[in-house]
């Protein structure tokens, strides 16, 4: 039996800018590279936005965008715009 997918979710402004509005997605990936990797092949450009633009929140807990963190079955993946300072 596969194992659940990871809801991929983004802000409105985010997907507005990147996926077409598209704000959730079910994305199969053990980690956090699987996911960007997923969402490149859906959106070309878009792993790199992901790695320099965002944090990513795993079930609740943020994290800087890289590659290594797990993703577990059915876990939530929120990614977070930056605030840049001035």
């Amino acid at each position: 039996m596969p194992e659940a997918p990871a809801r991929v979710v983004f802000t409105s402004g985010f997907s507005r800018r990147y996926t077409g509005g598209v704000k959730e997605f079910a994305i199969q990936a053990k980690t956090l590279r699987g996911v960007i990797t997923a969402m490149e092949r859906l959106y070309p450009g878009l792993g790199e936005t992901l790695l320099e633009e965002t944090t990513v929140a795993i079930n609740g807990e943020l994290y800087e965008v890289g590659y290594s963190q797990p993703v577990p079955p059915g876990a939530e993946v929120f990614f977070i715009p930056k605030i840049e300072g001035g």
